[in-house]
């Protein structure tokens, strides 16, 4: 590993830096380089030993993509004094394209330069999360098509042969067409939970929710809607403590961890409701819900995969997101989310919840 020059301190910082995905560049009031990270040495191509001590335009002599030297156009050291640095963009590198964010660092408000901070990431980067939007976008796309080709036949017929139906034809169209909306619904809703999952902008609003009631509650809902009651067992045990918790987003992660039971599990499904403590690695009480089913479970080897984006098992349709969203509004909540076998061979799924503060106390 490379050090810097400065004694055991900085040397002891570049170990750090090292550990950094992204490569990261340092250079002093001088335009000295006194940090070049295992990374950037990786992206550039140059010798970390090399690069430290030397000018940081010789170090790293980017250029932008029309060939003029980047050194030259962004004149750090003397830029006016409210220049702050300059977001991610494409610059080549030895003929190469890196991603390039710079940061200026000053001492005083509008004072001189006393840091050039240079962040670099490999291009694959940004092809991997474009490739990943493609993906989101295809995958939303296909699965809009049906509920709206659904709709718009449904809504076309009946607007040119109105008077051909009787009523209840016209209320089984009229259902149908309701049940493609709410589908539509949900699935832009997925869209928006993902982007604030993604972006850091998840906000949780916390009120006093009894979790063995809304368990209780979308059991119910799912025998209205035409399951057997003898599908399930809920147990709920007693003196839960008090849980502030965002009361929509439990809603998603029951109807979610649920509907994999029941649509891709198979037999008996099973809710257990319980305390949590210290022996299950939280750190304050709380409550944790259990899930189980007597399907064919998911293999060992696929269980690090189930809460990533677009992942299915061999039957599953759908988006592939649901249990994506379900990690994210867990963990927005402190929480964490985990997967195994059940005892009866099906799929497990548990999410553990702190008991949480209100709003005002956070």
């Amino acid at each position: 590993m490379a050090a810097a020059h400065g004694g055991d301190t900085v040397g002891a910082e570049l170990f750090r830096h090292d550990d950094l995905p992204d490569g990261l560049v340092i250079a002093d009031e001088r335009a000295r380089v006194v940090v070049f990270n295992t990374a950037a040495a990786r992206i550039s191509g140059v010798d970390a030993g090399s690069a430290l001590g030397s000018y940081l335009a010789d170090a790293l002599p980017l250029e932008m993509l029309d060939g003029r030297a980047w050194w030259a156009c962004a004149a750090p050291y003397d830029a006016l004094r409210t220049v702050t640095g300059h977001p991610e963009r494409n610059l080549l590198l030895g003929g190469s394209e890196v991603l390039v964010t710079s940061r200026y660092v000053r001492a005083e408000r509008r004072g001189p330069v006393a840091r050039v901070v240079v962040a670099l990431r490999d291009t694959r980067h940004r092809a991997r999360e474009e490739l990943s939007r493609a993906e989101l976008v295809s995958t939303v796309a296909h699965e809009l098509r049906s509920p709206l080709t659904s709709v718009k036949g449904f809504t076309a017929t009946l607007l040119a042969k109105w008077d051909r139906f009787n009523d209840d034809q016209k209320r089984l169209m009229l259902e149908t067409v309701n049940a493609d909306a709410d589908r539509v619904t949900r699935l832009i809703t997925e869209l928006l939970d993902i982007a604030r999952i993604d972006s850091g902008r998840l906000t949780v609003r916390r009120q006093v929710v009894d979790i063995g009631r809304v368990a209780v509650r979308h059991v119910g809902g799912l025998v209205a809607s035409g399951r057997s009651l003898d599908q399930f067992t809920v147990r709920v045990a007693n003196d839960l403590p008090e849980m502030w918790v965002d009361a929509d987003k439990l809603d998603q992660i029951m109807a979610n961890l649920l509907e994999n039971a029941v649509h891709h599990g198979g037999g008996h499904v099973t809710i257990d409701v319980r305390h949590t403590g210290p022996d299950d690695g939280m750190d304050e009480p709380g409550v944790s819900v259990t899930v189980t089913d007597e399907g064919e479970g998911i293999p060992e080897e696929l269980q690090d995969r189930v809460f990533t984006r677009f992942w299915r098992s061999g039957r599953r349709g759908g988006t592939g997101l649901g249990l994506y969203i379900v990690r994210g509004l867990v963990e927005g909540h402190g929480g964490r989310v985990e997967v195994g076998r059940a005892s009866e061979g099906g799929a497990l799924f548990r999410f553990l919840l702190p008991a949480g503060t209100p709003d005002f106390l956070d």
